[in-house]
């Protein structure tokens, strides 16, 4: 059977599944992507997208679409409770990686959208429940659906995943975050760092101040999983104050209506079963420490695309080779990442020392920027 006569049944309609049914319909599948929900959302605020998925964003061919008013800081910064910068990174100059921060629902509407210009057909409020190794899939309605490919992209608590005994280990973290979305303004943070991507640490929480357009900047506050009154939502400003003080007007602004979500790190024995293939945060799901959860969905997904299509042998045996060929780069940013949430508990100046060394590091720089710096599977196949 060709390429050009093979369907595939993509279920998940994030970052992760949208780029799997867009470039696998761009190498000449025919595609049904399925989405639990009523439309497609954009989870989330603010999305940090490093070289890695602005590449996939280049192969797809919406680069220019999904970057519009995007933000490109000259450096991202940690520092301490008293604004002292203990960690500094380069980035998008000559020497440093390249890195813009996007409004998710833009990056959202760009992959959608090429989708269905390559002909995916996207249904909404269709929830998968189950899959088998040969290719069926169950439907919440009791639907069942064949394919000769199935992508398990439907997030951390994935059924498709579950229903095949795929998972190795999973941690909840004892860390999570609240984000949002707020009108960008002067004053928030001194004139000179305005343009900035900043992470200020003081005891276990974090802030993170991230302009991701001219007009909006994406806020996560970071808290331990037992820090009851910094986990509050709505948003118990005099508790993040007395921690922050010199972010006073910005933690003022900050009434928009959240969420806090936990974090979780989560491994497979396998990334599939049989024809099923599973990617995104249902296969390697990782702690946002390094920004590179999205990116690494992305790349994955335009690698499963490609080694699906071109590679050699059985379906079963291009899905063993793509896992062989993604899985160590997207396995060491995971643990990375995981790593770097042992600095919360850490007291203050311990973990300031940390940050010190690190930025000093050029080989813990290479491994931090690993991910960032790979250009991923397939990026060439087709010009932007």
């Amino acid at each position: 059977m060709s390429s050009a006569t093979r369907h595939a049944q993509v279920i998940g309609a994030g970052l992760g599944g949208l780029t799997a049914a867009a470039a696998l319909a761009q190498r000449g599948w025919t595609v049904r992507l399925h989405e639990r929900d009523p439309e497609i959302r954009a989870i989330g605020a603010g999305i940090y997208l490093w070289g890695n998925g602005l590449s996939v964003l280049r192969a797809l061919g919406v680069f220019d679409e999904a970057v519009e008013g995007a933000h490109l800081g000259p450096v991202a910064e940690s520092r301490d409770r008293h604004g002292h910068v203990v960690e500094s990174i380069p980035i998008n100059g000559e020497h440093g990686p390249e890195l813009y921060t996007i409004l998710r629902r833009r990056l959202i509407d760009a992959l959608a959208g090429a989708a269905v210009r390559a002909g995916v057909e996207i249904v909404t409020g269709s929830t998968a429940v189950a899959a088998t190794p040969d290719g069926e899939v169950e439907f919440a309605d009791g639907t069942r659906r064949r394919s000769d490919l199935v992508v398990a992209a439907d997030g951390v608590n994935s059924r498709l995943r579950d229903s095949l005994g795929l998972l190795r280990r999973r941690v909840r973290m004892p860390q999570g975050a609240a984000r949002m979305l707020v009108p960008r303004r002067p004053g928030f943070v001194a004139p000179a760092d305005e343009a900035k991507y900043i992470e200020y640490f003081s005891g276990s929480r974090r802030i993170l101040y991230t302009p991701s357009s001219a007009d909006r900047l994406y806020v996560a506050l970071v808290c331990s999983t037992g820090d009851e009154h910094a986990r509050r939502v709505p948003l118990d400003k005099d508790t993040w104050l007395r921690s922050f003080p010199l972010l006073e007007e910005l933690i003022g602004c900050l009434d928009t209506e959240s969420r806090w979500d936990r974090f979780e790190f989560l491994e497979l024995r396998r990334w599939s079963a049989g024809v099923v293939s599973v990617l995104g945060d249902a296969a390697h799901a990782q702690p946002p420490y390094l920004g590179q959860g999205g990116g690494c969905a992305m790349m994955n997904a335009l690698g499963l695309a490609e080694a699906v299509t071109f590679g050699e042998g059985d379906l079963e045996t291009r899905l063993r080779r793509w896992e062989a060929a993604e899985r160590p780069v997207i396995q060491h940013t995971q643990r990375f990442s995981y790593r770097l949430g042992h600095l919360n508990p850490l007291p203050d100046r311990p973990r300031a020392a940390l940050l010190a060394v690190m930025n000093r590091s050029r080989s813990l720089a290479r491994m931090r920027m690993r991910a960032a710096t790979t250009i991923p599977t397939g990026m060439n196949r087709f010009p932007a």
